[in-house]
């Protein structure tokens, strides 16, 4: 990766994580940067699984991407494995530089390495340019997905 390294969370991370997640159309309306408790929270549970991951990538020491990484098995497809990209953000200044490629390529080999035979994720329906984005790199929109809010 062109100077770029990916490494699992820490505690420090969750500020950039979570102006990164408030830098978004869909984010700021639903994101709160005023506590960060819950996003710490978060953090020490998700690291805590070892079928997950929240992942954040550094340049020149400065976090500039992040995403959570989430290892599935199911009984389907001869019972295998199955990695889950979410919440795959990249800080705005440097969009469009390639870092969300060089991210998703790294997440899609480092599923292969944990034995996963398939990545999937989601995208918001209103995010066509992440939809172009996805299909550039090799993903399909194969599936309809559907959420319930609780």
């Amino acid at each position: 990766m062109s100077g770029l390294a990916v490494r699992d969370v820490t505690a420090e991370d969750v500020p950039a994580i979570v102006a990164m997640l408030v830098d978004d159309p869909l984010g700021v309306t639903r994101e709160s940067p005023d506590d960060l408790t819950p996003y710490r929270e978060a953090v020490e549970a998700i690291s805590a699984d070892p079928h997950n991951r929240v992942l954040v990538a550094e340049r020149d020491g400065e976090v500039v991407a992040t995403m959570q990484l989430t290892y599935i098995r199911g009984l389907g497809r001869r019972g295998a494995s199955r990695a889950q990209i979410e919440a795959v953000r990249v800080r705005s200044d440097l969009r469009g530089d390639g870092l969300g490629s060089e991210l998703i390529r790294w997440a899609v080999e480092e599923a292969r390495r944990q034995g996963c035979s398939l990545v999937q994720l989601t995208s918001d329906a209103s995010r066509e340019g992440a939809h172009r984005f996805y299909e550039r790199l090799g993903f399909t929109a194969s599936h309809v997905g559907f959420k319930l809010a609780l």
